[in-house]
């Protein structure tokens, strides 16, 4: 469990590092010796105004310490999310940021291993992959099929895919966001 006082650092690291790309200067976090600031682990940032999604970007894998990772995705999900144009500085002041900081993933052969509001998901076949996270599916008061299905279309795969062939994958995590 990541405690309250290194959820509010990472928090803090995502926003400036916004902030400062947005200024044109990179932000490089500090990263302590020990800590889940300093484990690697894979992590998403959720940025939204308003109330409505304005950038999600992550890294499924763990490929540095959480810290810089929360630091490049909270960069990624204002500047590189192709669904949206890039976050104006103008916006920055007021995006609310999300963070999802993921287990690493463990194969499954049997959905009923899958719990919604626990689980998140990642299904591959072929050269196709999607993700949703955990929170998604409780959000939308989807069933496991369901939340199969929309995995599935995510990864441009039709529903019904992960019934033939397609590997899943599950994963935990741990979600705040600023109050």
């Amino acid at each position: 469990m990541i405690s309250v006082e290194d959820r509010n650092e990472l928090l803090r690291i995502a926003r400036r590092s916004i902030e400062s790309s947005m200024g044109g200067v990179s932000f490089t976090p500090p990263l302590p010796a020990s800590g889940p600031l300093g484990e690697p682990r894979g992590a998403f940032v959720t940025l939204t105004r308003n109330g409505r999604l304005r950038g999600c970007i992550g890294r499924i894998s763990a490929s540095g310490p959480l810290a810089r990772v929360v630091s490049e995705m909270a960069v990624a999900a204002a500047r590189d999310d192709d669904r949206f144009p890039p976050v104006t500085k103008e916006e920055v002041s007021g995006l609310h940021i999300e963070i999802s900081a993921l287990t690493p993933l463990r194969p499954i052969t049997d959905p009923a291993e899958i719990e919604v509001g626990r689980h998140g998901l990642l299904i591959r076949k072929g050269h196709m992959s999607g993700l949703l996270l955990p929170q998604v599916a409780a959000e939308e008061g989807w069933d496991v099929p369901t939340f199969l299905d929309h995995t599935c279309r995510k990864a441009g795969l039709p529903a019904g895919a992960w019934k033939e062939g397609a590997e899943i994958e599950i994963f935990e995590a741990e979600v705040w966001g600023e109050e």
